[in-house]
């Protein structure tokens, strides 16, 4: 099976559009490349149940970031302000940069 390469890395600054969280940003935790997922900081929160383990001393409900569909998220542009679209373009050094397709700051620093 192989797997996508994502616009969205670990640490980005993204708004949630569409689900339970539309319009709330958050920093991203983690990205799940095989399932096309992404954890986002504080976000999207769901409680369960977990047995006594070494884990979790106490057990009982404790509550935790679920995965959230990478589709469902854009990455917020420091200079726009809001979300948008990215794209990716090669610089005159050879390296690889995203970028926003609306005003064409590059996003990576």
């Amino acid at each position: 099976m192989q797997v996508v390469k994502y616009k969205i890395k670990k640490n980005d600054n993204v708004m949630i559009v569409s689900g339970r969280e539309k319009g709330k940003t958050g920093k991203v935790v983690k990205v799940i490349p095989e399932k096309a997922h992404v954890l986002i900081e504080k976000l999207n929160m769901v409680k369960r149940h977990v047995k006594p383990s070494n884990q979790y001393k106490q057990g009982g409900i404790i509550e935790k970031e679920a995965p959230l569909a990478i589709s469902n998220v854009m990455l917020i542009c420091d200079k726009c302000r809001g979300p948008v679209r990215v794209g990716k373009k090669v610089l005159d050094g050879g390296k690889k940069v995203r970028y926003c397709k609306k005003c064409g700051e590059v996003l990576d620093k």
